[in-house]
């Protein structure tokens, strides 16, 4: 009865937020976030019970049907909808609260082989842009949206709009946050070569200085 529940209370809930959507029959058959979804809540089951062969198998299938892949160890709270879906990964240590939207080729990813967590924690009600990458382990507040193709690399504040690459908030709590200037003068860029060979120069002429005076009173140089 539990799974008979939780699927009736996805398909209700993608049928709701999805004006595409035409029937819940539809939402059942042909949408592979509400697919991909139901495998990895099986397969989610059976990873906490130590089946890991068979979860991961569940998992690699609903990949392969969907192009969805979620590792069965992320843990994700009730009323996700992955929209379109392709190319969605959600990594081993993601976690994803309530009501979230992902859309086509999002990914929760870490930065690195690191043990431990290293995946992103997605808040309640947060949307996630198709193409936008969250890659590390910090939080994307509650409320908050990242727009397509951002790239986020630190922690995103409750009620944010985050865009760009990488990712800064243009708005939060509702209020438009300036952006920084930026200096697009792109003909007196300086050369760090030659600022460094300025610099050697300049310790040169000190060594020789301090030569000088060492020759003037008659002292040996080493």
């Amino acid at each position: 009865m539990g799974f008979i529940k939780t699927l009736k209370e996805e398909i209700t809930l993608v049928f709701e937020r999805d004006p595409a959507a035409r029937s819940k029959w539809q939402v059942l058959f042909l949408y592979p976030g509400v697919k991909a979804v139901l495998s990895y809540r099986l397969a989610h089951k059976l990873h906490n019970k130590g089946h890991y062969f068979l979860a991961d198998w569940i998992s690699k299938r609903a990949r392969k049907k969907t192009g969805i892949e979620i590792h069965p160890a992320a843990q994700i709270g009730k009323g996700l909808f992955i929209d379109h879906g392709m190319g969605v990964v959600i990594g081993e240590t993601a976690i994803i609260g309530e009501n979230c939207t992902l859309y086509q080729g999002v990914t929760l990813g870490g930065t690195g082989k690191d043990k431990g967590k290293r995946h992103p924690t997605i808040g309640n009600n947060v949307t996630i842009g198709s193409g936008a990458k969250v890659l590390g382990p910090f939080t994307v507040g509650d409320n908050s949206k990242v727009a397509a193709n951002a790239v986020v690399l630190n922690e995103i504040p409750p009620n944010s709009t985050c865009v760009g690459v990488p990712a800064h908030i243009v708005k939060r709590d509702n209020v438009k946050i300036a952006p920084a200037k930026i200096d697009l003068d792109q003909i007196h860029i300086p050369d760090p070569v030659s600022m460094d060979l300025c610099k050697l120069r300049v310790e040169l002429e000190k060594l020789k200085t301090q030569l000088e005076k060492v020759d003037c009173k008659g002292e040996k140089k080493e």
